[in-house]
């Protein structure tokens, strides 16, 4: 197959999730009413913590911080999907693709490592209360978002960079309804062994570091609840604990099942 350099390259064909006409308006409509509940949702909670002072603590100003990179996350792949089905049009840019790739990479990777503060602040107000206010002040908390958007966007600009190095061929179709780093690495008619090393690299420390920090956080907390007496104040510690466990739950498991997924066969499927 003939192929081009980066800057002869004109589009890119995003296959979808399904090439059947007659799931077209199914699939648009799902998307479109979880895109809207997503982002309404979001919105709301952002304006709830906003407005009250009695939510102004670590604990809701990293929710309202994992609520707006929740928003930029999925407006990022989401919306372009919608309207690829709406204009029933497969095309993407070769620059569109990799600039979805890039926001992609840095709000997965900041959505991942706010999972990993929240957990850090709960460890702290559940293993040590009496210091909670005095560890996480106000100082420490805009230093860990911080901290967290400057390493995803280091990683998504180097991942990035790679990518400009690559050639394609002349017609290149992802099968996914987004650019997903793997999906159009994997479409290089070029060496890809440092970007394979660098994505693998990647998923070890901003996925790995994290989760590793969080079964550590939880495991510690589950031991401190245990030597708690009150069964009233063992219900409260838990309780505080279990919506963030389910994000993390659904985050990890089904970035683990696309991934898993996407080096099948059907990936599509």
């Amino acid at each position: 197959m003939e192929a081009d350099n980066d800057t002869g390259i004109s589009q890119f064909l995003l296959l979808g999730l399904s090439e059947e006409p007659e799931l077209q308006p199914i699939i648009f409509g799902l998307f479109l009413c979880l895109y809207l509940i997503t982002v309404l949702g979001n919105l709301l909670i952002i304006l709830a913590v906003s407005s009250d002072s009695h939510l102004h603590t670590p604990m809701y100003f990293f929710l309202a911080s994992l609520s707006f990179v929740d928003i930029c996350f999925t407006s990022t792949t989401v919306p372009k999907m919608l309207w690829n089905i709406q204009t029933q049009s497969q095309v993407i840019t070769y620059a569109g693709c990799l600039t979805q790739t890039y926001f992609f990479i840095i709000f997965g990777a900041w959505d991942d490592f706010l999972l990993t503060v929240m957990a850090y602040d709960r460890f702290v107000a559940i293993c040590h209360p009496l210091h909670y206010t005095v560890i996480m002040n106000l100082w420490l908390c805009g230093l860990l978002v911080l901290v967290s958007w400057v390493i995803s966007v280091l990683n998504s600009l180097l991942q990035g960079l790679m990518m400009l190095r690559l050639s394609f061929r002349t017609k290149v179709e992802i099968p996914h309804f987004f650019c997903e780093l793997n999906q159009v690495v994997g479409q290089a008619c070029s060496d890809t062994f440092l970007n394979d090393m660098l994505m693998y690299f990647g998923i070890v420390l901003l996925g790995g570091a994290p989760l590793a920090g969080i079964l550590y956080s939880y495991s510690t907390i589950v031991f401190s609840v245990h030597r708690i007496s009150s069964a009233q104040s063992k219900y409260k510690a838990f309780s505080t604990c279990t919506s963030h466990l389910s994000v993390v739950s659904l985050f990890f498991c089904t970035s683990l099942g696309v991934y898993l997924s996407s080096a099948a066969p059907q990936s599509s499927h």
